[in-house]
């Protein structure tokens, strides 16, 4: 953690809906004037779509039909970190894109599914902005959950989830049912021992509950509206939050435990307005104090 160069990151699997979280926050930080360098998880994949290919293809031939992204055979766990330990000591770090798309490849004439090359971050940003599979990762051999300022976890409940994910991939990517189903299937044990033990150390979860049937996610026609469902936001140390004045500014929300608040699944964006915005207006007053101590 750094007061100097605070680092914010949101953790969730593929599907869960970070990108939703992160379209938040780059409000916040447009309103508030805050440069933030940028970081996506999937930047920090050790192979690219090609290769992942033919290693998973490598995988199930030897027998491993739990070959997955999620895991640390396939991500650059030690090179994150140290961006995370680099910008945190003195604000800068390497950094490289994923092109998921030939709109994202066209700028760099590459191909979808390929790196940029590794550069370095932009000069004087306010502070660094992950957002990926594994920004609270803790294996025996790195603790990248020790360096955010601010952790948040975005977790639907897991049919919810796949939800999500079938129609992304089908509608957005032209994957099949059973392409997706088989791939939810080979990240599960990878998805058991290092994405949810991340949200032990988050400082907020989020976590959107449907109020409608979706006992079997694999025929769902359509994604539960933000009206259909609840979010159950949790903080690891409630001290400083007022809840009362969080219910009283988005209705029909109550407290569930102590350190638990519920609100309606069309008052999540407001829910994180309300509640982040406070958190960078002190992110950004310690490192003003922390810079003019200099």
């Amino acid at each position: 953690m750094s007061e100097r160069h605070p680092i914010i990151a949101i953790t969730g699997s593929s599907g869960a809906g970070t990108t939703s979280v992160t379209r938040t926050f780059e409000n916040i930080f447009r309103r508030e004037k805050v440069k933030a360098a940028v970081i996506e998880g999937d930047s920090f994949h050790r192979y690219d779509r090609k290769e992942m290919r033919l290693r998973q293809a490598e995988a199930e031939k030897a027998g491993n039909r739990n070959f997955s992204h999620f895991g640390p055979e396939n991500n650059l766990f030690a090179e994150l970190e140290q961006l995370f330990a680099s910008y945190a000591e003195c604000g800068n770090g390497r950094q490289r894109k994923y092109l998921h798309n030939a709109e994202e490849a066209a700028p760099y004439k590459q191909e979808p599914g390929t790196f940029t090359p590794w550069e370095g971050l932009p000069a004087e940003t306010d502070l660094l902005f992950y957002e990926g599979l594994h920004g609270g990762v803790k294996t025996a051999d790195v603790d990248i959950a020790r360096h955010p300022d601010l952790l948040i976890g975005v977790v639907p409940v897991i049919n919810l989830e796949w939800i999500q994910k079938l129609w992304r991939d089908q509608k957005q990517r032209g994957y099949s049912n059973e392409a997706v189903t088989d791939t939810i299937l080979r990240r599960m044990p990878d998805y058991v021992h290092y994405i949810c033990p991340q949200f032990t150390h988050t400082h907020v979860n989020f976590q959107r509950v449907p109020c409608v049937d979706t006992s079997n996610p694999f025929v769902a026609r359509d994604i539960p509206s933000p009206d259909e469902s609840m979010v159950v936001i949790r903080f690891a140390n409630p001290k400083g939050i007022d809840f009362q004045y969080l219910m009283n500014m988005i209705h029909n929300s109550f407290m569930s435990r102590a350190n638990t608040i519920v609100v309606p699944g069309g008052k999540m964006e407001l829910a994180m307005q309300l509640i982040f915005t406070p958190y960078i207006w002190r992110m950004m007053e310690r490192k003003k104090r922390a810079l003019g101590a200099l």
